[in-house]
């Protein structure tokens, strides 16, 4: 118990909640302790009966079952891998920076869920995410199934093409992919690369509730300009993966 506290107290703060609250609300609904109906999200129960909390719960819970149990595990891992290494990375000593980004991209995902009546969030969400990294760190080499390399930019779209031909899905990655491509536009191609304005930048009080920490290497709004270090990806049936290149 003591190793686990000592590897989630080790986990940045924004990453380590998310991962925490995901399982516990994921567990609580699969043994009972929580009924599934209450966390959904449903749009007649949202809007008409104000079920506000509905869109918050939905990104943490997970409905569990025999045939989506690794699912709910890979994705748990995509979250600790990819959000981790995010806040750790680029947002590192910035968090009102990296809580506006998962807040842009859950609202996002809370709009078209509306919209399209999908009542779980954590697919979508992690997805976003993982898209960013990827973008960010698009140079880095990657693994999947049968040790196939590629660059991280090509990763999203291998695990919805997998989810669309192998298991007829692919929905929930597509808007990740959407979501993650809007924020990473709008933050960092669109002024960066196409010379237009900010369109998207932290609000002033968030600052004040998530204080920048440190000095970072590289700041907020800069593309890191080297490749980063190589990293792993799994898929829905394939695993972690290896790491390329890294110790």
């Amino acid at each position: 118990m003591s190793d686990l506290s000592d590897w989630f107290n080790s986990q940045p703060f924004f990453t380590r909640w998310w991962l925490a609250l995901t399982i516990a609300f994921t567990i609580g609904g699969r043994f009972g302790l929580l009924r599934g109906s209450d966390l959904i999200l449903i749009y007649d129960l949202f809007v008409n009966n104000f079920h506000i909390w509905r869109p918050i719960t939905a990104l943490f819970y997970y409905p569990l079952s025999p045939a989506n149990g690794f699912h709910f595990l890979m994705n748990c891992y995509f979250l600790y891998s990819y959000s981790g290494l995010l806040e750790k990375g680029l947002f590192d000593g910035k968090p009102a920076d990296y809580a506006f980004m998962l807040l842009f991209n859950w609202v996002c995902c809370v709009v078209i869920a509306l919209l399209a009546d999908i009542y779980f969030l954590m697919n979508p969400m992690v997805l976003s995410v993982m898209y960013v990294w990827c973008q960010l760190n698009k140079d880095a080499n990657v693994t999947f199934m049968f040790r196939t390399q590629f660059k991280a930019m090509y990763l999203p779209w291998v695990l919805f093409a997998c989810n669309l031909i192998l298991f007829g899905g692919g929905v929930m990655e597509l808007i990740g992919i959407l979501i993650g491509h809007l924020y990473f536009f709008l933050t960092f191609k669109y002024p960066q690369e196409m010379g237009g304005p900010a369109l998207l930048s932290t609000p002033a009080f968030m600052y004040k509730w998530f204080p920048n920490e440190r000095t970072t290497v590289h700041g907020f709004g800069q593309v890191p300009r080297r490749p980063a270090e190589p990293t792993s990806a799994g898929g829905r049936s394939w695993g972690r993966g290896n790491v390329l290149g890294g110790s």
